[in-house]
């Protein structure tokens, strides 16, 4: 009999809901528990989990490894798929090796080159994929230095911090003073130069931008499963321009994505993202880790999540190509259930009432949730 496998994700996305929901989903049928943790005790992921605890808060990255390691061993779990400390805890692979658990995420040199966006764009563009003009920004004189050089050759400057994920910190310099066009309609992420230079010079530490070209429309962004012989599983491209959302297995978009998974050793799940830069396609970010739309490609007929899984616990799913390409979509949002809660109290002489609880949960101590029974029904 095939035992079932149990998968931790570690503070991850809410939209791995549905990598979770693929786990489960799985081809071969096969017996999944999810444990899953967060900081957030409405994040929707620990609903989703048949065990869930929420994570102590301020450890440094060491003590969270002591702590991943704890997690594994108590729980028996056989892939950890981190994404919170990710570098550190792929720096101690063997560690986690000898409790059992398998870490599906790339080794520590390839999350280390892809942690700094300038470092990342040195690098791939020694192995020929084109990257888009960039400078390095720690000072008020920099920003203008770059900024007026973009400018002059027909761009338009934007800035995102030098390491991060996600979009954030994401914004691009506008010319245009400060008025009531900043504050009618919904909130963009255009700001205009003085203001972001008067905040700089105010700032009582230096930042760590990376200045670049606005890129265009298409962004295409390619998942990809490598194995840890350095060798591509699996390629598809999510094409996103405007709403509208598609698929691709063009060549300009998966070749430049292969040789840097296959060129850095990004083991396990990727995503690379490009976009345009007039009329030709350039490198816009790697994630060394499971994009939040990896599950659109269950529209193609793939269960990356799963394959993935089974890459991590030696079970070698063989090449992989999408039976077909789905119809182009859209992403709309919509409810997830989430975890009781107390509910806060209204009045000072009127006390809270208990809340009721759910089926099959046992008050944890401390921070623990449990949202499934331990036969696995879900609350």
């Amino acid at each position: 009999m095939i035992s079932r496998v149990r998968v931790w994700l570690n503070r991850t996305y809410a939209e791995n809901v549905f990598f979770m929901d693929q786990l489960r989903r799985n081809p071969g049928d096969r017996a999944v528990e999810i444990h899953a943790t967060h900081g957030d005790p409405d994040s929707p992921v620990l609903a989703a989990a048949d065990t869930a605890e929420l994570e102590p808060e301020g450890l440094s990255p060491a003590a969270y490894v002591e702590y991943a390691l704890a997690q594994c061993e108590r729980r028996g779990i056989d892939v950890f798929v981190p994404r919170l400390h990710q570098a550190a805890i792929v720096a101690h692979r063997a560690e986690f090796e000898a409790v059992g658990t398998a870490l599906l995420a790339p080794p520590p040199e390839a999350v280390a080159v892809f942690h700094d966006k300038v470092i990342a764009y040195e690098a791939v563009q020694a192995i020929g994929v084109p990257v888009p003009p960039w400078w390095r920004v720690r000072s008020a004189g920099e920003l203008v230095a770059a900024v007026d050089e973009l400018e002059a050759g027909g761009h338009r400057a934007c800035f995102k911090p030098a390491s991060g994920a996600g979009g954030v910190g994401f914004r691009v310099i506008t010319r245009a003073p400060f008025s009531l066009t900043q504050l009618s309609g919904f909130p963009s992420p255009y700001v205009p130069l003085g203001l972001v230079l008067d905040a700089l010079r105010e700032a009582d530490e230096p930042v760590d931008w990376l200045v670049m070209p606005r890129l265009e429309q298409p962004e295409v962004s390619v998942d990809c499963l490598t194995g840890a012989d350095n060798r591509i599983r699996l390629a598809v491209g999510r094409t996103k321009n405007g709403r509208r959302r598609g698929f691709t297995l063009h060549e300009q978009w998966l070749e430049p994505a292969r040789r840097i998974a296959e060129g850095f050793g990004l083991h396990y799940l990727s995503n690379i993202q490009f976009r345009m830069l007039g009329e030709r396609p350039v490198l816009m970010d790697v994630n060394t880790r499971p994009a939040g739309g990896l599950h659109q490609l269950s529209l193609c007929g793939v269960n990356a999540p799963w394959a993935a899984v089974r890459l991590a616990l030696g079970e070698d799913p063989g090449e992989l190509a999408p039976p077909f390409l789905g119809q182009d979509y859209t992403v709309v949002s919509g409810p997830r259930p989430l975890l009781p809660v107390t509910l806060p109290q209204q009045r000072a002489d009127v006390p809270a009432p208990a809340p009721a609880p759910a089926l099959g949960v046992v008050p944890a101590p401390a921070a623990s949730v449990e949202p499934r029974t331990a036969t696995g029904v879900r609350t």
